[in-house]
């Protein structure tokens, strides 16, 4: 269930997509999409798979750049920075991809250095392990600080992702698919995290899914994916009371099938 105590301040945008198109060939993806995302938020995304979802974060994130319209993230314009400034403010932006994206090689410990020595240079060592100990406390998994990733769960990688995330302590955190592949026990576990996250580091916050039990979970506001527009929005419940038929089937595969 959706905490009630967490703090939406719905008149700082920290994110807002403005009139943004973005197509592959003759595939148009998305079609002059606007969306905003409020200071202290968590919003949900929700569409079927190749609606643009990912695309949308990518975008975001600088990772894509539109055809037309602008990304305003943070106050700056994403799609108009040069590479540094760019490298600045990925910096204020969580990204927890689907598959956690942990290095194979590496320790848990390792994975957490790497980006804080990397972005931190002038970190002691007794500072990068206070912050590496603290994070990993966070998402429940003190414990697997020194694990290869090949020995952990799934579960438990998707928590090591977010917590290498969350060492640079960021503003936004994008969220790919978070529950995707994971059993049902272990989807409430990531779920928990996600508004944890949120309360404990403040966090504003997108989570792409396709799994409408993580969205009732985590979202305070949702959005839908139809047709390369957000074709509807608010809650849980106002997504889904409609008859629209290209709704409807989405809400029974996750409900009834």
């Amino acid at each position: 269930m959706k905490k009630d105590n967490v703090k939406i301040n719905y008149e700082d945008v920290v994110i807002h997509v403005d009139n943004v198109s973005k197509s592959f060939g003759d595939l148009h993806v998305l079609r002059d999409v606007n969306l905003q995302l409020y200071n202290g938020e968590n919003l949900v995304v929700l569409g079927r798979s190749g609606t643009g979802k990912s695309v949308l974060i990518k975008l975001i994130s600088g990772l894509l750049a539109p055809d037309k319209g602008d990304v305003h993230v943070l106050g700056e314009i994403v799609n108009r920075l040069d590479d540094r400034e760019l490298r600045t403010l990925r910096q204020r932006i969580g990204f927890s991809f689907q598959n956690s994206a942990l290095y194979d090689s590496m320790t848990v410990r390792e994975n957490l250095e790497f980006p804080l020595v990397r972005n931190k240079r002038n970190l002691s060592r007794g500072e990068i392990n206070k912050e590496v100990e603290e994070v990993l406390e966070g998402v429940g998994l003190l414990r697997a600080i020194n694990q290869m990733p090949s020995e952990l769960s799934g579960g438990q990688r998707k928590r090591i992702g977010i917590a290498r995330t969350l060492i640079l302590r960021p503003d936004i955190m994008l969220y790919d698919e978070p529950t995707a592949g994971l059993d049902p026990i272990t989807c409430l576990d990531i779920n928990t995290l996600i508004n944890e996250v949120q309360e404990r580091y403040n966090t504003s916050s997108i989570i792409i899914t396709h799994d409408l039990a993580c969205a009732k979970m985590v979202g305070d506001r949702m959005v839908m994916l139809l047709d390369g527009k957000f074709e509807r929005q608010g809650s849980f419940k106002e997504i889904f009371d409609t008859e629209d038929e290209r709704v409807k089937p989405f809400y029974d595969y996750n409900f009834i099938v």
